[in-house]
């Protein structure tokens, strides 16, 4: 049996490409909602996309009214000739999602083409999540078509807004048995057995009227989502001599020179350019992004031009407290420290630390954060710590999600299983199951853990321009989780 279906996904092979390039291809990102698109119609799409390419393959679905849905097969009692002697409600479930981030900027393929180049398949979405999810769905079908029924149900969940709120999912689940054990593969290798805790929230400062002559901060806008390392921060200025912007522009060259060249370390492979608009300058940095649990791989925007803001004489006293707390309690930092937070333990390590926004216009500017904690602590525990500092500058705090940690002991007999899986399928046996900062689907039903689907040593490319997954590993995933199917479910 196992060698028929992982023959049949070795074969598939130009048919899971050809289905993630069509998926790649419809741009899922969150938008305005319709009457029967409550995400936007790109994510209708890319949902209506799947159900009927699996209905036409022979799987039963469900759609709970567009908010998220399923692909199952299986779960049937059989008597000693084979024949269905009833059904069960016991439920394995693969939890994935079909929505992606926004594309960002400066990419060298088309974010939605599905471009093919160098054995991999580049495009919004490719790792994070839909080739891991096509990689599942190739996964179930291997194994329905090679004859195997399982005796409980195999259940494929659609998330259609897991990157942001997790409405979807909950409506789902509110209409829908939730899965009894099962995992998301949102995540890397081997098995991961806990996630951090994710704090996203804002510090909010007002800012009074500008007054007197020099540099005036118009304008400060940067980053898309919390959960990404902000790529593109842009400042306006307005001053009341011309030759005040020539001094910036020679700053801004000094600047790139000591700081985004290869000797500048921290910001090297980031970009910080200045050109005039109208009357005034704009000031655009051009970082690195990077997923919001790993900001340390990228290089934050938001932070390359606050550290350059703090070099300018700018005439409002609020603007500049705002920009000093910036530089000297965040700044490039990814774990908290000057802003006193720096919480760890055993488990998890370092808490992690992400600026996710800034929205500077009129009278306040809003900056959004995005923290992971260790799995042993509290939300509590983490506003604790950095409110002293909160406090001294006078910003009020706008609390916005809270997602609890997870945390299942390492010799459970799932993490077992999936760690043994995945040492057959790698030769890699002597690694031990982790815990992530990411948030995953494994939070929203219990007994669900993350698998999958970036293998150790591998960069991760989910939230960043030129997205990938190769497709070496694309169906080596595939192959992955028919086992963990097959193991779980026989």
């Amino acid at each position: 049996m196992q060698m028929d279906y992982l023959k049949r996904i070795e074969e598939s092979k130009e048919e899971i490409v050809k289905t993630l390039q069509e998926l790649i291809s419809i741009k899922s990102a969150e938008e305005k909602p319709t009457a029967d698109a409550p995400f936007g119609k790109g994510i209708a799409e890319a949902f209506d996309y799947i159900l009927k390419k699996a209905e036409a393959d022979g799987f039963d679905t469900e759609n709970a009214d567009n908010y998220g849905g399923h692909i199952e097969f299986g779960g049937y009692f059989l008597d000693e000739n084979g024949q269905i002697t009833g059904t069960s409600d016991e439920v394995m479930g693969i939890i994935g999602h079909l929505d992606v981030v926004p594309e960002g900027s400066d990419w060298e393929y088309e974010p939605y083409g599905g471009v093919v180049a160098d054995g991999k398949i580049y495009g919004r979405g490719a790792i994070d999540n839909k080739g891991p999810v096509v990689a599942a769905y190739y996964a179930m079908k291997a194994l329905k078509d090679s004859g195997y029924m399982p005796e409980k149900k195999v259940r494929l969940i659609l998330g259609l807004d897991e990157e942001t709120n997790w409405k979807g999912m909950h409506y789902y689940l509110s209409k829908v048995k939730a899965p009894d054990f099962g995992f998301t593969p949102d995540a890397e290798y081997p098995a991961i057995h806990g996630e951090m805790g994710i704090l996203v929230f804002q510090l909010a400062k007002k800012i009074g009227k500008t007054t007197g002559k020099g540099i005036e901060l118009r304008s400060l806008t940067g980053g898309t989502a919390a959960n990404s390392v902000a790529d593109y921060a842009r400042a306006v200025i307005r001053a009341d001599k011309m030759e005040a912007y020539d001094k910036v522009k020679e700053l801004a060259a000094r600047y790139r020179n000591e700081k985004c060249s290869e000797k500048g370390q921290i910001a090297y492979g980031a970009r910080l350019n200045c050109k005039g608009v109208g009357k005034s300058l704009e000031i655009v940095a051009q970082g690195i992004s990077a997923h919001g649990a790993t900001p340390e791989c990228g290089v934050n925007a938001i932070s390359l031009l606050m550290d350059f803001l703090g070099e300018l004489d700018i005439i409002n006293d609020d603007v500049n407290e705002f920009v000093g707390f910036y530089n000297q309690y965040i700044g490039y930092e990814t774990d908290g420290a000057a802003l006193g937070c720096d919480l760890s333990d055993e488990p998890s390590g370092k808490l992690v630390l992400n600026v996710g926004k800034v929205d500077l216009e009129g009278e306040a500017v809003i900056l959004t954060l995005n923290i992971r904690y260790p799995v042993t602590l509290t939300d509590d525990a983490v506003y604790g710590a950095l409110m002293p500092v909160i406090n001294k500058y006078n910003m009020g705090i706008i609390k916005i999600k809270n997602q609890l940690p997870i945390y299942m002991p390492a010799d459970n007999p799932m993490i077992k299983t999936l760690m043994e899986i995945y040492g057959e399928h790698t030769g890699d046996t002597e690694r031990e199951p982790i815990v992530i900062g990411g948030g995953t689907y494994a939070r929203a039903a219990k007994n669900i853990v993350a698998f999958g689907s970036i293998f150790p040593g591998d960069p991760d490319p989910s939230h960043q321009r030129n997205e990938y997954i190769e497709i070496d590993k694309l169906i080596l995933n595939a192959k992955i989780f028919a086992d963990a199917i097959y193991r779980l479910t026989h």
